[in-house]
């Protein structure tokens, strides 16, 4: 929980996956997760806003708050209309209505079931714009209001459309990031169905190990984060602690196949050569590549792929590695999670660790900081994400230095 800790894990390479504790999870292939020690009543959250908010909301208001603490930005002299909020997620209110149906099915015995037993907020469950609605509501933003749901990607896509809306000038200030709670019954049953997640229950908390020779699947996650973007003129006016500057984004799709991945990784490195040219960096600029490093073999060999069509030689020279290895992978929410992990990288000049990576895959063949963090100036990042459907997302962070953009 927090920025403060979060980083501590890892960098660290200690790792938060662990057997599946939210429910039975016995009769499943994949038994393993990285679960929030959250507790919403602990971190300010009233009684009231508990009731009616499904778990992965509740993860973005808590984090909204923390980013907006931190910013600085006293938002009483903002006009609220300049305000905005995006937020991304690939499965919305996924644990609020799993509990919900069972609760009006008693358990699944009904067929019709009785809506009578059913929170008065659910239809808030059901609609994914109300996480934006209630980051709006937490931070008084009356302007644009979007919820992004790109699979997987969602997180990275949230930021990038976040910073478009201040660029052309719809708003001055946007709260932005995304959030996914997502281990229930019904999520993990889909992703047993395709073999996504890997069944190393005896071992959980080695079980995520992206670009290994061993891995076989990931590890499903939850978690949220959330940033304050700002105008980098006005940021500088008032003295604001700047992470990075969001100097380039880019998002691709293959057209291809729901959830297969092409070897060659065209459509992601197209994403990320759009993402350069928007920021105005050669591929010898990035320092530090946080990969989307999921733990499956597919996308392990394809995001290698895309690395080393977009950046060429650079791509055997700039460290790379996968923050999923420590706290698995929460869908929606992990490209915003792992742009926290990339801002917290520069601000430290410090890559956190690939963790369980023993035995690399020859068929990976990049420098993946395996299980200890590196010193390492770092200055400019690049972000990267996959997602089911076809999604290829890029985000460039770089320090700001006093350039014109």
């Amino acid at each position: 929980m927090g920025a403060k800790s979060f980083w501590g894990l890892i960098a660290d390479g200690r790792t938060a996956t662990r057997s599946l504790s939210f429910f039975d999870a016995s009769s499943f292939r994949s038994q393993v997760a990285a679960e929030v020690d959250f507790d919403g009543d602990l971190l300010g959250l009233t009684p009231q806003e508990i009731r009616r908010m499904d778990r992965a909301a509740q993860f973005a208001v808590v984090t909204a708050r923390e980013s907006v603490t931190d910013s600085g930005l006293e938002f009483d002299a903002v006009d609220p209309n300049r305000i905005g909020v995006t937020i991304g997620s690939a499965v919305g209110a996924t644990m609020g209505l799993d509990q919900e149906y069972r609760t009006v099915s008693d358990g699944g015995r009904l067929e019709l079931v009785d809506h009578t037993y059913a929170v008065p907020h659910l239809y808030n469950y059901l609609t994914p714009g109300a996480f934006a609605t209630e980051v709006a509501w937490a931070t008084g933003a009356e302007g644009p209001s979007t919820v992004v749901s790109t699979g997987c990607t969602s997180g990275l896509d949230a930021i990038g459309y976040a910073a478009e809306i201040i660029r052309e000038g719809s708003a001055e200030v946007m709260i932005a990031g995304a959030t996914d709670a997502p281990i229930s019954p019904i999520t993990v049953a889909c992703f047993d169905a395709i073999k996504a997640t890997t069944p190393r229950n005896e071992d959980p908390e080695h079980a995520s190990r992206p670009f290994d020779a061993s891995r076989n699947g990931f590890v499903l996650g939850e978690g949220a984060a959330v940033f304050v973007l700002e105008e980098l003129e006005n940021a500088r006016r008032r003295g604001a602690k700047i992470y990075a500057e969001v100097s380039g984004y880019a998002t691709r799709s293959n057209a291809y196949h729901m959830t297969g991945l092409k070897s060659d990784g065209k459509e992601m490195a197209e994403a990320i050569r759009n993402a350069l040219d928007e920021a105005r960096l050669d591929p010898a600029d990035i320092d530090y590549i946080n990969a989307h490093g999921s733990g499956t073999r597919q996308n392990d060999r394809h995001e290698t792929a895309a690395f080393k069509r977009s950046l060429g030689e650079h791509a055997y020279r700039a460290p790379v590695s996968s923050i999923k290895s420590m706290v698995g992978h929460s869908l929606g929410a992990i490209g915003s999670i792992e742009i926290a992990a990339s801002v917290l990288a520069m601000a430290n000049d410090v890559v956190p660790p690939t963790a369980n990576l023993h035995t690399p895959d020859p068929e990976c063949d990049l420098d993946y900081v395996p299980l200890t963090a590196r010193d390492w100036k770092t200055d400019a990042v690049l972000s990267v994400g996959s997602g089911f459907g076809g999604f290829q997302s890029a985000v460039v962070l770089a320090e700001p230095h006093g350039r014109q953009r």
